[in-house]
């Protein structure tokens, strides 16, 4: 089961954490919640098959092209999280979480070591890459160069 490595981590009777239940919505959506644990970094979540997949970003998503940052995927994450704010209790995962970001995402190219995206929200937008450069966990997350894709558009 997807959720098994989020269930197993976490205490529901002390969290304030949804619970880990797999949810198909239908829609594409991701969320940037700024997480200060024992260490600031961000969680960078998108709605795939039903959970978040998710990634711990330490210096945040990029804003500017080309800027890369090292994403260490973490346990996917129940759909229920992306509306999550609050304080974690000690233990797995302790400290505040709010969301920095949130929007919608179309999915351009998806395989076994890489994502292509298009981010729509607030603070992020345009073309997104996730490569990932040491299996299992870690990954490059990059902000492409929008700006050719951008002109093609409005030439047509």
């Amino acid at each position: 089961m997807p959720l098994n490595d989020y269930i197993s981590k976490r205490d529901f009777t002390r969290t304030p954490e949804p619970p880990g239940e797999i949810h198909e919505s239908g829609l594409r959506r991701f969320v940037v919640q700024r997480h200060q644990a024992s260490h600031l970094h961000y969680d960078f979540r998108l709605e795939i098959e039903g959970v978040l997949k998710s990634w711990a970003v330490p210096k945040g998503p990029p804003e500017e092209p080309k800027v890369r940052r090292l994403a260490i995927q973490v346990e996917d994450h129940p759909v229920g999280y992306i509306d999550f704010e609050g304080t974690i209790p000690e233990g797995y995962g302790a400290g505040t979480v709010e969301i920095w970001d949130r929007g919608t995402f179309e999915l351009i190219a998806k395989d076994e070591g890489k994502l292509v995206f298009q981010l729509q929200g607030g603070r992020l937008h345009g073309a997104y890459t996730l490569i990932r450069t040491r299996p299992p966990d870690q990954w490059i997350l990059l902000k492409n160069n929008d700006a050719k894709r951008a002109g093609d558009r409005e030439g047509r």
